[in-house]
């Protein structure tokens, strides 16, 4: 039972970790586009800003799952020799 709840934390904690690499980035564009936005009396400079937050999130993301997916396939029994 507990290698059970293990495995269902480690999900909980890689949702999360999905999450937050998703919304850290749009949300310090977006301020950063609001900021500049103010000093320039450009209102609408927070658009351009949220979707650059949203690529570097995705690609946050990806790098992240690429990462995974290259860790589940290598073999975890197989000893170096030194």
């Amino acid at each position: 039972m507990k290698k059970e709840k293990r495995q269902v934390m480690n999900a909980l904690i890689l949702v999360f970790q999905f999450g937050i690499n998703m919304i850290v980035p749009i949300f310090l564009c977006c301020m950063l586009g609001i900021w500049i936005g103010k000093k320039t009396n450009i209102s609408w400079m927070m658009i351009p800003f949220f979707f650059v937050g949203a690529l570097a999130g995705f690609t946050n993301i990806y790098k992240m799952a690429k990462n995974l997916c290259k860790d589940d396939k290598e073999p975890k029994h197989v000893k170096k020799d030194e």
